[in-house]
């Protein structure tokens, strides 16, 4: 029976843990506030409505930076316009604007874009992983069934102001989506 007990964990009572190395019994309290901070800290980091936000604000912040990009590629090039210009093809396009008022303007366009893509991002961020952290922590497990569900449930809800039909199709492509990404 003895050789049997050098393969089993050891069991301690709470409080007599062993410290770690370079502690003493005099920092045994400092370890264990220590610990329920840690404890606490990620408790917290693991709760559905961190989780949530978290989800909701990475993606407001990438869907910021998305547009940023598309709206920097889609400057038009000078040369172009002149020769649009000079073809009559420039339409409403030929404002006489300071170069201040433009690049005011340009950044005025910018920002009202960045916020809408980052809005949305944020929203479809925050719903998915929302449902997906209550899924899983309904049926207590972490398996390919959460994303897809979620999946689901995100793309029917986001779609659901085009209709029935559109809201199962919205929820298919999400879910198949979802579903892809975390295989």
């Amino acid at each position: 029976m003895s050789h049997l007990r050098q393969l089993m964990a050891p069991v301690y009572v709470p409080g007599t843990e062993p410290l770690p190395p370079g502690y003493t019994e005099e920092d045994r309290a400092e370890v264990a506030k220590i610990a329920k901070w840690n404890k606490i800290a990620n408790g917290s980091m693991e709760s559905c409505p961190t989780k949530c936000a978290l989800s909701g604000a990475a993606g407001f912040g990438l869907g910021a930076f998305f547009s940023l990009m598309s709206t920097s590629f889609a400057v038009d090039d000078p040369l172009r316009r002149t020769t649009l210009a000079a073809n009559g093809l420039a339409g409403d396009a030929a404002k006489d604007l300071t170069t201040m008022q433009s690049t005011k303007e340009f950044f005025k366009q910018t920002g009202k874009s960045m916020y809408r893509s980052g809005k949305g991002f944020g929203k479809v961020g925050a719903l998915y992983s929302g449902i997906e952290c209550c899924i899983e922590a309904y049926r207590a497990k972490n398996d390919l069934v959460n994303p897809v569900a979620a999946g689901f449930m995100a793309g029917a809800i986001l779609a659901r102001n085009s209709g029935p039909k559109a809201a199962i199709g919205g929820g298919v492509a999400f879910a198949a989506f979802s579903g892809a990404i975390d295989m």
